[in-house]
């Protein structure tokens, strides 16, 4: 996978996110809806590079010729989840008919007392997860790289303030740090598996096709914390309504030493199968709008990225004592307990 989404330019204006958040707060969700078809119109003439990953994929996942029209609803199923993002960030689930599917492995994993990882991708909605753990008193804390969506993260934060407290910025120094943090105090961390800032930790995988490159990271956390992955979606079924799938994904316990390579690699090997599964059940619900399968040279990422990878690939090596008495070292401040404030 290369580094084109970190270098993709955020398109639109603050002015113009802002007056569709607007309308859609004082007309309703449905006259909200009416505005992005021109929006999308607009994004689908101009984005030419856009355009052409969509095309891309969708000839992958649909395993046909791709027509305009089919472009044309990729763009308006993005628009109209990132449009109910602002309903939920509002507290408006009322709004949405959310179903869930594998509640027992939620029950699951609850009865065990302590974190999970969630890993799911930029398929669907993820802030449906949020409302769905609200509902649930599930402590959600979501792992997101905002630096390349600084124009409507500031609009998310703006409809709802308490959102920096849920989020673990990625491209941080202590990015890892906090994510450990959070499992320790039995949180449930949400990242999404299908991008990565560093190019070294990755392994490959067959995806719709063609080999593409994931990041093992998550995989080699949860060993090293002894806390299961969870694989999970919520994808758009039109109009209001959203689905939650969850499925064990992964769990550590019981791998020994010698088996914790080949557990990395077939955990990270079943979460591609179980993307690809769920790209084909809802095609237009996969936004990577870049070419994913890409993996060649790409222009070098800035030095926190770089750090970041380096400093996780030291850290997160489960084969290695010295680095997991380094971070529970350096989790572990001398005057007070882990409390999550």
């Amino acid at each position: 996978m290369s580094q084109a989404w970190l270098e993709q330019r955020e398109r639109g204006s603050v002015l113009g996110v802002r007056l569709i958040v607007g309308i859609a707060f004082f007309l309703g969700r449905t006259v909200a809806r009416l505005v992005l078809y021109p929006v999308c119109l607009y994004f689908l003439l101009f984005s030419v590079n856009s355009r052409r990953a969509s095309r891309k994929y969708l000839s992958r996942a649909l395993g046909r010729q791709v027509r305009v029209a089919d472009l044309f609803r990729h763009y308006f199923t993005f628009a109209t989840v990132a449009l109910d993002r602002f309903f939920l960030l509002k507290d408006r689930s009322d709004l949405f008919d959310i179903r869930i599917h594998g509640e027992q492995v939620l029950q699951q994993t609850l009865d065990r007392g302590q974190g999970c990882l969630l890993l799911g991708a930029h398929l669907g909605s993820f802030e449906v997860l949020r409302a769905a753990g609200t509902a649930n008193r599930i402590d959600v804390r979501m792992v997101m790289y905002e630096d390349n969506a600084r124009m409507v993260n500031a609009i998310a934060k703006a409809v709802n303030p308490a959102l920096p407290d849920r989020i673990i910025a990625l491209g941080r120094f202590d990015s890892m740090f906090k994510v450990h943090e959070r499992l320790l105090e039995s949180a449930w961390v949400g990242i999404l598996g299908d991008r990565t800032l560093e190019d070294g930790d990755q392994l490959q995988a067959s995806f719709l096709g063609e080999a593409a490159l994931f990041p093992a990271a998550p995989y080699r956390m949860a060993l090293m914390l002894k806390r299961p992955i969870v694989f999970m979606t919520g994808l758009y079924r039109g109009g209001n309504r959203y689905e939650l799938y969850f499925e064990q994904l992964f769990d550590p316990e019981g791998v020994g030493r010698s088996a914790r390579a080949t557990a990395v690699e077939t955990a990270l090997q079943h979460y591609a199968q179980r993307l690809e599964h769920y790209c084909r059940d809802a095609p237009f619900n996969w936004f990577n709008f870049y070419e994913f399968w890409d993996a060649g040279a790409s222009k070098p990422a800035g030095s926190r990225e770089v750090a970041l990878g380096t400093y996780a690939a030291q850290v997160l090596d489960p084969d290695s004592d010295e680095s997991r008495m380094a971070a529970e070292h350096a989790l572990r401040p001398a005057d007070r307990t882990l409390t999550g404030k």
